[in-house]
């Protein structure tokens, strides 16, 4: 199941969703969904929480894709997901960065190998980036001082 809310909503279904995200947020019982035969429930928190992120997105006027964690994807949807083309996934998936099964002659990544590798990346470049940063300082390149927010 892979559910993308791509439509922009209307005028009116802004002002709704607006609307709904002020009540999610500002309610401090448990919400509950009331069906129009009366019949109320209780949201568990989970569902609560990806309630909440779903309408604030939505309410900055952002899409939306829903993906369970275990959806196989095709090449081509992975290399979306994580901002690159399909032949640089391809390269990935030959190199064993990404791990990937075969479905017939079509490669499928699952979406938490995705994740981890996605993950992976953005930790690798933050250490690069600080280690950069760390010999910069020490050369005198450039002053940050941790507890002043401002650049000199």
């Amino acid at each position: 199941m892979l559910k993308n809310i791509n439509s922009q909503p209307t005028s009116n279904q802004t002002k709704e969703i607006k609307k709904l995200e002020r009540i999610l947020t500002q309610n401090t019982s448990p919400p509950k969904l009331l069906s129009a035969t009366g019949e109320e429930i209780v949201l568990p928190q989970s569902v609560y929480e990806i309630l909440l992120d779903v309408v604030r997105d939505m309410s900055a006027g952002q899409e939306i894709s829903i993906i369970p964690i275990n959806k196989q994807l095709t090449t081509q949807e992975a290399a979306d997901l994580i901002n690159v083309s399909r032949p640089y996934m391809i390269k990935l998936l030959d190199n064993q960065e990404i791990p990937y099964s075969k479905v017939g002659a079509h490669r499928r990544v699952l979406l938490c190998d995705l994740i981890a590798y996605k993950e992976q990346r953005a930790s690798i470049r933050h250490s690069k980036l600080t280690e950069i940063t760390e010999f910069l300082q020490e050369e005198g390149f450039y002053d940050y001082n941790e507890s002043d927010d401002s650049c000199d």
